[in-house]
């Protein structure tokens, strides 16, 4: 075990990322979808001041979740639109608000895939499934082979834009994500069967992503340690998953799990008090070379600092903490515990915690968390009307199902 003296000052050291670039410390906001662009794809002034928020709260690095280069396929109708008819304006003010304090700002570039919001899409995922609830359509093989420059070309629009690295969706269900997992992947071309197979369309996405911003722009990935679903990606196949990633020209590899697939049990709801992911991320250390990020559970400094002390991630990442103190770094970085009380809900219908969080997200924005309180049945039916208004939006700029 390290001894007291090795964690003096260890979440504050630098990381150097094979590309060159550095994240000053080993504190980074994952990926959260924080439902605040317009409506119609474009960036607002309150998700501008709420990573600008924790630029000055001492993150590392924050990524932005969600962010869409194919309309058709949102997560939801607050995503991020990296199009080339994007609001370039309002881009550069998020990112340039984002990256003061020597912060990192990263898109995570991603496709809905099979669990795009129906009001507003078609879910198309790697195979046409039927499951319970669940239905959607499978891509053609052209459409697969599209995927590679979409993902390049929204990287390359979010370099000009001025943010500093992107990040690869490839976790929690979504589309990469899918073809990965032999639950949702059935296809039998190339780009379905054993893991190689369906781990191709992603080793292509890097690539492709890499010759469009060339050698020193941080490129990452989220990806599933496992689906947490009968079926799906399991934690052997993820190993194996990210060998083969080892390969590719990777700067950070960010290890989570779970699923949005309906009924499936979501890892940020867990009641356990400890860190999900820590054990697979030490098994991982051992397959891969690319810096890893661990995701989940994490709600003291004191199983951050293990986690790092014991070489088991290179850092960590940080969701729900840093919504209820965008400023936590500032206090675990001065080997301060800080203030951090998760709120207890009882009986929280399905996605409910999630819209009590998302809406906590908006009020930081708008410099109104002080005095955001609301029994979670009231955030709840408030995320739901303001995602209904937005749809609206949504197909008027862009079109999609009614």
């Amino acid at each position: 075990m390290p001894n007291q003296q090795d964690e003096i000052g260890l979440l504050d050291r630098p990381l150097v990322l094979p590309c060159g670039a550095v994240l000053k410390n080993r504190l980074i906001k994952s990926a959260m979808s924080d439902s605040l662009g317009n409506g119609a794809g474009n960036a607002t002034a309150p998700q501008a001041r709420l990573y600008e928020k924790w630029a000055e709260g001492g993150v590392a690095l924050a990524i932005i979740g969600e962010v869409q280069f194919d309309p058709r396929f949102p997560e939801r109708p607050g995503n991020l639109v990296l199009s080339d008819d994007a609001d370039f304006e309002a881009l550069r003010e998020l990112t340039s608000r984002a990256s003061i304090n020597h912060a990192h700002i990263w898109p995570q570039i991603g496709h809905a895939g099979g669990l795009s919001h129906p009001p507003i899409s078609e879910p198309r995922g790697p195979s046409p499934l039927d499951i319970g609830e669940f239905h959607c359509d499978g891509m053609l093989a052209e459409d697969v082979e599209q995927l590679p420059a979409q993902y390049a070309q929204a990287a390359a629009v979010a370099k000009s834009v001025g943010f500093t690295g992107v990040q690869i969706h490839a976790g929690h269900g979504f589309l990469l994500s899918q073809f990965l997992s032999p639950l949702f992947n059935r296809r039998e071309d190339q780009y379905g069967g054993d893991l190689a197979s369906r781990c191709r369309i992603v080793i292509n996405v890097i690539a492709a992503v890499r010759e469009a911003v060339g050698e020193a722009f941080p490129i990452g990935i989220k990806i599933n340690t496992t689906d947490q679903l009968d079926g799906g990606l399991t934690q052997t196949d993820a190993l194996a998953a990210i060998a083969l990633l080892d390969n590719t020209s990777l700067d950070l590899i960010e290890l989570s799990g779970g699923s949005y697939f309906p009924g499936a049990a979501s890892s940020s709801d867990r009641v356990a008090s400890g860190p999900y992911f820590v054990e697979f991320a030490e098994k991982a250390k051992q397959v891969t070379r690319i810096p890893l990020v661990v995701t989940g559970g994490f709600k003291t400094r004191a199983q951050v600092v293990d986690t790092i002390a014991k070489h088991a991630a290179d850092a960590v990442g940080l969701a729900r903490a840093l919504v209820l103190n965008p400023a936590l770094p500032k206090d675990w970085l001065a080997d301060n515990d800080g203030n951090l009380s998760f709120p207890s809900f009882s009986s929280p219908p399905p996605g409910g915690i999630t819209a009590w969080f998302t809406m906590r997200l908006t009020a930081i924005g708008k410099d109104e968390e002080a005095s955001f309180n609301p029994e979670l049945h009231t955030a709840i039916d408030e995320y739901e009307a303001r995602d209904d208004a937005r749809c609206a939006v949504w197909r008027a700029r862009f079109g999609g199902s009614e």
